[in-house]
Formats: structure tokens, C-alpha cells, sequence
């Protein structure tokens, strides 16, 4: 089983990969003037200090964002999301979650609807959000992600990014994804989900991408940043997004931002990518 909870791996390679990717898709939506809501299904608590004991028990942030701010020659997408994320950070040692980026980028009066079920994690989001003072564009619950989701769509504004991270702390997590999603697309097609995961050496992780793609293949982009050989019956050795109805000019983003995060992440010769794309 593996136990995924987000301060113990704030700002690693996995978080690299899932928050570039989210502004990204973000960043796209705002270049029209339509509002949109965002939908978190595990907001996890907005940011996370660096510095506590939770991210200093396992350090993973010196492989992932302490290796992006000292790099240089980056990309210029790379390189700008950087610049972004230094501008977000509420504190020196802080790392912004998704939560906290996506209430930088969200414009009004767009609403963020999070969810977060742990109640010490619940109890962080609440207070760590606080200073951005996003009044009643701020639905939080304390509730079950998976099931708060279908009951918010379709959402009123009619257009959404949806962001799906459990921790896949059960094995069953994989196949409730898989049925969130058949059931949210039958209720709003047209939203853009993001659904993360993780890449270990076992059948039901190796399947769930797959899995992904054949029933939702139609309009996706898949990326993955796998940061050293697998080896062994449990460890994550990378990561993976899986994106519906994606901004259609991330593929050829991707084409450069991937290798980069390879160089900056990789930790032996088994590192590599996944960029997979169909958007009609």
C-alpha cells in the first residue's frame, strides 16, 4: 500500500510535474474572458513549509524544487513557471500546493471548490488560505473529493478545470478514479480533468494509465516523469499526469519542459519521459 500524504513530499519531483501542469492548463483558460470554476478533489493545505519536520524527514524537495530554482539554461516555459512560483510563495521556505496556485491564477469570479477530508489537513487549507482573503469564491468542504465532485457539475459558470490527486493510499483508489471520472464526464464532458498518479512497480499502477487512456482517449495528453529505474515490489519511481480535453499547445510545450525535468530529477540511467498526446 502506498501512503502518499503531501507534506512529507512537498516540492519533489511528482509536485514539479502535477503544478506545471496545472498552471499551465490554468494559464490557457485565462486567455479567454469567460469566468470557470476550479475543482479540487484532495486540496491537501494550500502550501507547505519546507522547512518543518515533515518535509525535512525525507528532504525530497533538494531532488525537485531546490534543483529547478538553481538550474540555469531552462526552457523559457520551465523557466517562467519558476519565476511564477517564487512570486506565489506566501513564506521563504514555503512551496505552494495546488490550492495556492490555483487561487494566484484563478481570476473572478471564478470559484475554487476544495475538498479535503483529513481533518488536521482540513484544519491547515482553512487557515493557510486565510490571507488571501477570497471571501464566497471559497467553497471548502470537509468531505469526501470524489463524491463532491459530481454533485458540483455541471458547474454554473459551465466551464471548469477539475484536478484529481487522491493519495492512492487503498488499492481501490485506482478504480474509483476510473468510475469519478466515467460519471463526471456523462454530467460535464467539456471540463478539463487533471488526474494524477503515481508510477510503481506494480500491475494495477501499471494498468491505470492504460486503463485511462482506452476509456478516455478520445481528447487527452499523458505525461510522465519517471526519475529512476523501477526495481522491487513497492517505491515510487515517478509520476504521471493524465489530462481531458488538455490545452492542445502543451505537447509541443512539453517537447522541452520533459527532458529538462529528466536532466534536473533523474537520478540514474533508468530516467526517462512519457509524452503522449491525441487532441483532435
Amino acid at each position: 500500500m502506498l501512503s502518499y500524504r503531501h507534506a512529507y513530499h512537498a516540492g519533489n519531483h511528482a509536485d514539479l510535474l502535477k503544478h506545471y501542469l496545472l498552471a499551465r492548463t490554468l494559464a490557457y483558460y485565462n486567455e479567454k474572458p469567460k469566468p470557470y470554476d476550479y475543482i479540487d478533489t484532495h486540496a491537501g493545505a494550500g502550501y507547505y513549509d519546507l522547512g518543518a519536520a515533515h518535509a525535512q524527514k525525507n528532504r525530497e524537495y533538494h531532488s525537485g524544487i531546490a534543483r529547478l530554482n538553481a538550474a540555469a539554461d531552462l526552457p523559457a516555459p520551465l523557466a517562467a513557471w519558476r519565476e511564477q512560483m517564487r512570486e506565489w510563495q506566501p513564506a521563504p521556505d514555503a512551496y505552494p500546493g495546488s490550492a495556492w496556485i490555483a487561487a494566484c491564477l484563478l481570476p473572478a469570479p471564478g470559484k475554487l471548490h476544495l475538498f479535503e477530508l483529513p481533518p488536521t489537513d482540513y484544519a491547515a487549507l482553512d487557515e493557510n488560505l486565510r490571507p488571501l482573503r477570497l471571501g464566497r469564491r471559497l467553497r471548502l468542504q470537509r468531505a469526501d473529493g470524489f463524491a463532491g465532485l459530481i454533485a458540483l457539475l455541471p458547474p454554473a459558470s459551465r466551464r471548469a478545470v477539475i484536478l484529481i490527486d487522491p493519495p492512492y493510499e487503498q488499492k481501490s483508489d485506482y478504480q474509483t478514479v476510473l468510475a469519478t471520472l466515467a460519471a463526471a464526464r456523462k454530467r460535464f464532458a467539456s471540463g478539463s480533468y487533471l488526474i494524477w498518479y503515481p508510477c510503481l512497480p506494480r500491475a494495477e499502477s501499471r494498468q491505470f494509465p492504460v486503463e485511462l487512456t482506452r476509456q478516455f482517449g478520445d481528447n487527452y495528453l499523458r505525461a510522465e516523469l519517471h526519475i529512476r529505474a523501477a526495481s522491487g515490489a513497492h517505491g515510487m519511481h515517478g509520476s504521471g499526469m493524465f489530462l481531458i480535453n488538455p490545452p492542445y499547445t502543451l505537447p509541443a510545450e512539453l517537447e522541452t519542459v520533459l527532458p529538462a525535468l529528466q536532466t534536473l530529477c533523474g537520478e540514474d540511467s533508468g530516467s526517462r519521459f512519457v509524452l503522449e498526446a491525441l487532441i483532435p
